[in-house]
């Protein structure tokens, strides 16, 4: 059965993703379109336009061209945005990474991708350029400021407003190359298109806008990452809004921002909903402005939607999405008075979703779980260089399989109840179980080792490791030797000693009996005495 959105199809213009975010340039020329909330430093929309050229022309004259891809490892700023558009403008690819991943990662992910061209912040350059030195691709590192031996920013400037003319078919040429680690495994580049993300920013504010240029945004959520990058950084743009940029989230700084800048409207990830609800710090600022919170990348309980309402007196609305569908596939819509909390809401404009059983292919009626399966204009192209992963996950007819397990209610509203895929939630960041293990078994004293979610109140979810152990090991050490290799997001927080991991024949890990057997302790715990 297929379920068609409730809203009527909308068109998508034919158009590269530069022109389109900065439809507004012109008439909202003198308007502030992006301000740090830590320095200051700021951008009006004109002032915008004019600095995305000068750097798109910076970039031709140091030998980017159309199709290259270019990493960007940095925090939110200003010029993160000036750089991200000024690398799509010309035709090139911009991929992203998280600026808490190791140099390990970085590498990993810029060899893949063939990055040759690398922007990062001063602090950071040490480890990119260890990155880039792995990678083996990276013919330059431009640091925002200085820092010997890499380029300045500054110099990127120096080479007029007018970048060379290219031609750009939007619903082939790739625009950005986030990694993801889609439905299980290793990291992939997720090539998403001009008209991929133009297709989602026009789905996102049809057939009501979520923002107007009278909304103030902050934008504490990664740029770095599809949420940020396009729901945030994108969906303000294009609709003239001003964005708050801050570097990284501080409870702190995050409600003085909110409350200084009059801020209306903020994407927020579950833990900061939490924070919102509970923290007595709220208590000591004004958020008389803020009407709407919208929470994404995690799925979000009825309960705490409430708390946040009723405590702030504004609305809470959350959504659904994958790095692999630009992101957004569901959501709240902005019009409804009464949005079932637990419900993720029903599908865009222009997106069809069916519920498949995964054991045997057949869709499920209504009220019953399935296998969420997608298929709209934001689907990815495919997994960078991995056809076997993109036929996994992405039928010839654009069916894309998303691993996420929902029930659909007779309104056509969706909620997401499981997940089929392994991945690990934290804080809305991937983890995948299959990549910690692969490190995990390499350490003389482990024997195997299997890696699960369990629900944390703050995280959403936190790693824990199954470990059959060769030699003496504790529970420290096993943390320890995990955390001294990848991102603080995918440390192993749990450990618990085993015999052996379950596996099947076959010798694949058999996570969900763990995962099983985790909640069962979890409902005794919890089942009066």
């Amino acid at each position: 059965m297929m379920i068609r959105s409730p809203y009527p199809d909308i068109d998508i213009p034919d158009t590269p993703l530069v022109p389109f975010v900065l439809q507004h340039a012109k008439t909202l020329s003198d308007k502030t379109a992006i301000v740090c909330g830590a320095s200051g430093r700021s951008y009006t929309y004109a002032g915008l336009a004019t600095a995305i050229r000068q750097v798109a022309s910076g970039l031709a004259a140091h030998g980017v061209h159309k199709g290259d891809v270019v990493g960007l490892v940095s925090p939110n700023t200003p010029d993160f945005a000036v750089v991200f558009y000024a690398i799509v403008s010309i035709g090139a690819i911009c991929s992203t990474v998280n600026p808490a991943a190791t140099a390990e990662e970085i590498g990993v992910q810029f060899a893949d991708s063939g990055a040759v061209m690398l922007f990062t912040v001063p602090d950071l350059y040490d480890k990119c350029a260890a990155a880039a030195r792995l990678a083996g691709t990276v013919r330059e590192i431009v640091v925002f400021g200085e820092h010997a031996p890499a380029v300045p920013y500054a110099e990127l400037f120096a080479h007029g407003d007018t970048p060379p003319e290219v031609a750009i078919n939007p619903a082939t040429d790739v625009c950005v190359l986030p990694y993801s680690s889609g439905t299980s495994g290793i990291p992939k580049g997720v090539m998403l298109t001009h008209r991929n993300l133009v297709a989602n920013l026009c789905q996102m504010h049809a057939p009501v806008p979520m923002l107007t240029p009278d909304d103030t945004i902050v934008g504490v959520l990664p740029f770095f990452h599809i949420y940020g990058m396009v729901v945030i950084l994108g969906g303000a743009l294009v609709q003239g809004s001003t964005i708050v940029s801050l570097p990284k989230f501080e409870l702190e700084l995050f409600l003085k921002t909110l409350q200084d800048h009059r801020v209306t409207y903020v994407n927020v990830v579950p833990p900061i909903v939490l924070a919102l609800a509970k923290h007595p710090m709220v208590a000591n600022y004004d958020l008389s402005a803020l009407q709407t919170v919208f929470s994404g990348a995690a799925p979000l309980g009825g309960e705490l939607a409430v708390a946040v309402e009723q405590r702030l007196g504004c609305r809470v609305r959350q959504g659904y999405g994958l790095t692999e569908t630009s992101p957004v596939t569901h959501t709240h819509p902005m019009e409804c008075e009464t949005p079932v909390p637990s419900s993720v809401g029903p599908a865009l404009s222009n997106t069809v979703c069916r519920l498949v059983d995964p054991l045997t292919g057949d869709d499920v009626p209504v009220g019953e779980r399935g296998e969420l399966w997608i298929h709209g204009p934001q689907v990815m192209k495919g997994y960078f260089n991995k056809p076997e992963a993109t036929a996994a996950c992405l039928s010839d007819d654009g069916w894309f399989r998303t691993g996420d397990v929902a029930v659909v209610d007779d309104r056509g509203w969706f909620a997401i109840v499981d997940r089929v895929k392994e991945l690990i939630k934290y804080k809305g960041l991937q983890v995948a179980p299959a990549e910690l293990e692969a490190l995990l078994v390499t350490h003389p004293a482990i024997a195997d080792a299997a890696v699960i979610p369990v629900p944390d109140e703050e995280a959403g979810e936190i790693p824990k490791a199954f470990i059959v152990a060769r030699a003496p090991i504790s529970a420290d050490d096993v943390m320890a030797f995990v955390a001294a290799h990848v991102s603080h997001y995918k440390k192993v927080r749990r450990v618990e000693f085993v015999d052996s991991i379950p596996k099947s024949p076959s010798g694949k890990i058999l996570r969900r009996l763990l995962v099983d057997r985790e909640r069962e302790r979890e409902r005794e715990s919890t089942r009066p005495s």
